[in-house]
């Protein structure tokens, strides 16, 4: 599915007169102004996954902040841009077409505030079992000082309740009470599975999806899953990609469109090409006979 197919971005010439308009001549260090007409970048056409590959300060992540400003998409956390940022973007031009309401741009910032936030869930699970580790305790300590079995005189549903709570304890290890009790207990996850999870829970259906280096924590198996995930979304369910980033085994999806962002004028190539790749590629050929 293509939501987005053609973006345009401002000319050196519109960068120019806007700048005049605005009355600032001086605009050296305007971000994000200057960076693409010297990259000979002007029209960017897309695909059902399309990657914009570059080297750091290449301008990929830029151009997915400029998108994503642009369609005005939900974002989770703020990003880096300056007071230039608004009329940059509204100079950029898109193909007309609607954006589903439930497109979303996820960058590594969003990764990072999950996992934050999963820690200190999982902080507050330990403190709530460390608390029925002792009321276990309790139970018992109350069940031993009452060997008539007054529990049994129910008067009311609270009494019943507590009558369950004491002979269920008496049956069960200390450890089995106390799991059964917590609610659905949030399980434990490294950094890469935190980040996988992350992409899984917010990618869904029939939508447009901007991924600001999504490889960012993740393993190299983990990286083949999102890879394999993506590419399944795409073809399956209904969803667009466009993303940055400079993984050799997300630019392998196959049907991928790769904009070099490197190379003036910044031109499409096929992942095989692209210099990260190949640095890749001739380091395990130097090494081959190690693996043998």
């Amino acid at each position: 599915m293509v939501y987005l197919r053609k973006f345009k971005l401002p000319s050196e010439s519109d960068e120019i007169n806007e700048m005049r308009k605005e009355q600032r001549t001086c605009f050296g260090t305007r971000y994000p102004f200057k960076l693409f007409p010297a990259k000979q970048l002007e029209y960017i056409e897309f695909e059902p996954v399309t990657i914009f590959y570059g080297s750091n300060g290449s301008g990929k992540t830029t151009l997915i902040n400029v998108i994503a400003e642009k369609l005005n998409v939900i974002r989770h956390s703020e990003f880096n841009n300056s007071a230039f940022f608004e009329p940059y973007t509204r100079l950029c031009r898109r193909t007309p077409g609607e954006i589903p309401s439930n497109s979303q741009i996820l960058s590594s910032d969003d990764v990072f505030d999950y996992a934050i936030n999963m820690r200190y869930l999982n902080s507050n699970v330990d403190y709530h079992r460390e608390e029925l580790f002792r009321g276990y305790g309790l139970i018992n300590l109350n069940n031993a000082n009452d060997p008539s079995g007054s529990y049994r005189q129910l008067h009311g549903l609270d009494d019943y309740d507590r009558y369950k709570e004491v002979t269920d304890a008496r049956l069960k290890t200390q450890s089995s009470f106390v799991k059964e009790r917590l609610a659905k207990n949030v399980d434990m996850f490294s950094n890469g599975e935190t980040a996988m999870r992350y992409f899984v829970e917010h990618i869904d259906r029939d939508a447009l999806y901007l991924l600001d280096e999504p490889e960012n924590s993740l393993s190299i198996k983990l990286q083949l899953d999102l890879a394999k995930y993506i590419g399944d979304s795409a073809r399956f369910y209904n969803c667009q990609f466009i993303m940055s980033t400079h993984s050799p085994i997300l630019l392998s999806i196959e049907g991928a469109k790769i904009y070099d962002l490197d190379s003036v004028p910044v031109d499409t190539k096929s992942w095989t090409e692209l210099e990260n790749v190949r640095e890749y590629f001739n380091f395990f050929k130097e090494h081959k006979e190690e693996f043998e």
